[in-house]
């Protein structure tokens, strides 16, 4: 049975590793909302995460002979980044099996904190296979993302930090994938204040932990897809399943839209640079941003992104936020047709980004053309009215 005591021993531990990350209020989703925001900020933690507090107070509880055999994970990053820094500042020798597609940024980071990687098969299930293994061969110690009581109570240590930040707060917006952080901070809040409703929040395509409390019991998923590989669990673990039993009050789940706008927002407004998985709990704000009483943590819980899927996701993001429209417009073939409507296209406001021609549809009459054009605009509101003149103008637009 895990209890306060359990996470203030962990927050000892911790002391002078991990940093105490800021609390910062958010004007434009306090707007939002009608309700007083904060974000707790979990991506300016070392490593980039939360996963260093349960990494760290795992391993500096292994005993000596434990330590001189080393330790073992396997992580697409964050937990693997955790691993390794902990490993590092406490003297032990750490392997981290990684699956081959594993973000560069996050795998030069482990070997940077000092970690050996090995890649082992192309998703994060063979990976686990081999670190296992090698846990076998070696004598060394598996160190489990989230499923291990040291890892919760550990992750726990932010639940307290953000008690003592937003002392009034009346609900908290947790990430959740495996479980140990929503689980451990649930304990921890719960603890020091009942009354606080806490939500874990899981991406629509790796909702795991819904149907595994429906079960009674850890329930895997056939298949998963998501942007957020940070919260991509297929299972959630047996530890934390029973602390979210207890402990959670609702467990919601967000689109892939919803992350990528959520993650734009938190670049744009909070000048915050999240991954996906650390804007879940801000795009369940967004989603329903009726649904939750104030004052509101919403936890940021991890910043490692690669660059190059941060351009996708803003991409993606604008586009979902009406900012980048793509037209399809049929033209009559004939001189000056192409000069009319992209003046009447610059007349609104918006800006071309790129055109494109085609002649060879089988929709197209052979004196006609469709000219594609990707704009910028100022919102969906902009894009739809760009569309509607155009219409009342006598375009056919596609």
């Amino acid at each position: 049975m895990l209890g306060l005591a359990d996470v203030e021993a962990a927050r000892d531990i911790l002391a002078g590793t991990a940093v105490r990350t800021p609390v910062v209020e958010s004007r434009w989703l306090s707007d939002l909302t009608g309700q007083q925001v904060h974000l707790k900020c979990e991506n300016l933690q070392r490593t980039g995460s939360f996963k260093l507090r349960g990494a760290f107070v795992r391993i500096a509880r292994l005993s000596a002979r434990e330590r001189a055999a080393g330790v073992v994970a396997a992580s697409a990053g964050n937990h693997a980044q955790g691993v390794a820094l902990a490993a590092q500042q406490l003297g032990i020798p750490a392997t981290v099996f990684m699956p081959e597609g594993a973000p560069i940024p996050k795998e030069r980071a482990t070997r940077a904190y000092g970690a050996e990687v090995v890649f082992a098969g192309r998703y994060f299930d063979d990976a686990l296979r081999e670190a296992l293994a090698y846990a076998d061969r070696t004598g060394a110690t598996f160190i489990h993302p989230f499923d291990h009581p040291d890892v919760v109570v550990g992750q726990g240590t932010v639940g307290l930090e953000m008690l003592d930040q937003v002392p009034d707060a009346a609900t908290i917006l947790v990430p959740a994938g495996g479980g140990g952080l929503v689980a451990g901070v649930a304990l921890a809040v719960k603890a020091v204040r009942p009354g606080v409703r806490v939500v874990a929040v899981q991406a629509e395509g790796a909702s795991a932990i819904a149907p595994s409390l429906d079960a009674g019991a850890p329930v895997r998923l056939d298949s998963m897809s998501t942007m957020a590989d940070g919260i991509a669990v297929g299972r959630p673990g047996e530890v934390p399943l029973a602390l979210i039993r207890e402990h959670v009050d609702d467990v919601v789940s967000v689109s892939e839209e919803s992350l990528s706008q959520a993650l734009l927002s938190l670049v744009e407004r909070a000048k915050m640079v999240v991954e996906p998985a650390g804007a879940a709990a801000v795009a369940a704000l967004v989603d329903r941003p009726d649904a939750y009483q104030g004052p509101v943590v919403a936890l940021l819980s991890g910043g490692n992104i690669d660059p190059l899927l941060l351009g996708k996701v803003i991409r993606h993001g604008l586009a979902s936020a009406g900012r980048f429209l793509n037209l399809a417009v049929s033209l009559p073939d004939v001189p000056g047709a192409l000069n009319g409507l992209l003046t009447e296209i610059a007349a609104s406001q918006a800006n071309i980004r790129t055109i494109g021609h085609d002649r060879t549809s089988s929709s197209l009459r052979l004196d006609e053309v469709e000219v594609r054009i990707e704009c910028e605009t100022r919102g969906t509101e902009h894009a739809e009215a760009l569309i509607a003149r155009l219409r009342d103008l006598g375009y056919k637009v596609l």
